[in-house]
């Protein structure tokens, strides 16, 4: 167990380094992008996107998380669980392209013919490498899957740039999106160095696809919940308004998404391996919990306060209209720094049907919100988007840890320290930028009051708030990661 416990925090140091180097890329290529194309390009592709993203939660029928949440898993498990989620990419890939005359159809865009037929292929590429992808993980192979993301989204964002550059328009962003997923595949395949044997019947899959559907059915859910904004949009006010909206939304969810996706994977891969263990999950848990909202806190109030600012500078000038949905939909970055570590908890916890009905129950008053804020536009959304989030935010907390070993009265704990350091952080910083700020242009503008805000926030939460030590064990882990990983493949960890 002392080698699991190693293992969690090099993992989460290795995480975190990768993060800090893909939410760096990912901003660059937005920035680049931002300023040689046009809304409308990425609002065309944005309609695709939306459709095939519903059936992109499909690609794997939730057997990845499965694979990695089971205590053992054999050969035969694995290799036919490769084949059915080759076979499950194969038939989304197919529905995809034929039902690509109706997306056509729904927006009034004939382009999106072939927008959406090119984007199924990324079905096919994704069925060939998720089985990878879950036994690196289950292995705590942390530093591979880094690699593998960097090197992946540096191949697929020059391919982006060199076809904007030639004038290819809305195409560039197809093939950064089709890209990405293809490289990432190959170079899986190359890190784990396992071929799939052929599938087999009778092997105790049924309570891994029970599993695994259940998860499926619940992303869907909560698909519909978070994405059914931006298809009312370009429904109804078309590719500009969700060209700047979708903007914003991706600018506001790039380090918040990349930062729970990778202390994600790391706590839900630890978490899994001491399921049984109350007191050793709680300890993990709330030290993941405490990691991510400390490291949210800050992206949240920079957002909401120097909204004009980082559009200005990563987007441009020609962006100025999405600097107002961008400081609306801030709070949803808290709140989702809240939630989604619940959800590595329960399903780490085998309680996926709880996560269901939790689903099932936020769904409609997102839905809800977006359809009382729809005749005001994307404004209207982005207001109903966060004010939604808000509402049903401290109930589902209080649902969701029940019966856990884990209270609300240790989630609030562990809110509560950083909350009050961003609270004096964010005040200061915004004297900072009234009594200073007016008199610079708007990139050194935006240093300062960044500067003042990260800078005495993480002084008050180190110093003041005793959170040091979380720190300091990412340092240690970082400077032991480039200890050998565990190879073998159905072993439990």
């Amino acid at each position: 167990m002392k080698d699991l416990k190693a293992k969690t925090i090099r993992g989460g140091a290795v995480r975190i380094c990768a993060l800090a180097g893909s939410t760096l890329l990912r901003l660059v290529s937005m920035m680049i992008l931002a300023r040689l194309l046009e809304p409308k390009d990425f609002g065309l592709v944005g309609m695709a996107s939306a459709f095939t993203g519903v059936l992109f939660l499909f690609r794997d029928f939730g057997l990845s998380t499965a694979t990695i949440q089971r205590a053992t898993v054999t050969e035969r498990q694995s290799s036919t669980l490769f084949w059915i989620n080759f076979l499950l990419g194969a038939i989304l890939a197919l529905t995809t392209a034929l039902l690509a005359p109706l997306v056509g159809d729904f927006y009034h865009e004939p382009r999106l013919l072939w927008v959406t037929r090119l984007l199924a292929t990324g079905f096919l590429f994704n069925g060939a490498g998720v089985q990878h992808s879950a036994l690196l993980q289950r292995e705590m192979r942390f530093t591979a899957l880094a690699l593998i993301d960097i090197f992946s989204l540096i191949v697929s964002t020059a391919i982006a740039i060199f076809a904007a550059l030639a004038g290819y328009g809305y195409w560039s962003l197809v093939a950064m999106t089709i890209s990405y997923p293809l490289i990432g595949t190959i170079c899986l395949w190359l890190a784990t160095s396992w071929v799939p044997g052929l599938p087999r019947r009778r092997i105790g899959l049924r309570s891994i696809m029970h599993f695994g559907g259940t998860v499926t059915l619940t992303s869907l859910v909560l698909y519909v919940a978070f994405n059914l904004d931006k298809v009312l949009l370009g429904r109804f006010w078309g590719s500009e308004a969700i060209g700047i909206y979708g903007r914003a939304y991706q600018l506001i969810r790039i380090p918040t998404d990349s930062l729970n996706t990778t202390v994600g994977e790391v706590a839900f891969s630890a978490l899994s391996r001491v399921q049984d263990d109350f007191g050793r999950l709680r300890r993990y848990f709330l030290k993941g919990y405490s990691l991510v909202l400390a490291l949210t806190l800050p992206i949240t109030v920079a957002c909401g306060l120097f909204a004009d600012d980082i559009v200005d500078v990563l987007l441009g000038p020609k962006w100025k209209a999405a600097a107002q949905i961008f400081r609306l939909l801030a709070p949803t970055i808290l709140v989702f720094a809240i939630s989604n570590p619940l959800g590595w908890l329960l399903t780490s916890l085998g309680l996926v049907g709880r996560g269901l009905r939790i689903a099932l129950v936020l769904a409609p008053i997102m839905v809800a919100g977006y359809l009382i804020g729809l005749p005001a536009g994307a404004t209207g959304i982005a207001v109903a988007y966060s004010g939604a989030m808000l509402l049903w935010m401290f109930p589902i907390i209080t649902w969701a840890v029940h019966g856990t070993g884990i209270s609300f009265r240790d989630v609030v704990l562990v809110v509560s320290r950083p909350l009050v350091s961003i609270a004096v952080a964010g005040v200061i910083a915004f004297v900072a930028r009234q009594l200073y700020g007016q008199m610079m242009s708007v990139l050194p503008r935006l240093i300062l009051e960044s500067t003042v805000l990260f800078g005495i926030y993480f002084a008050l939460l180190f110093f003041v708030a005793g959170q040091k030590d979380i720190f300091l064990d990412l340092i240690r882990g970082w400077r032991g990661s480039s200890a050998t990983e565990p190879k073998s493949l159905g072993a439990p960890v």
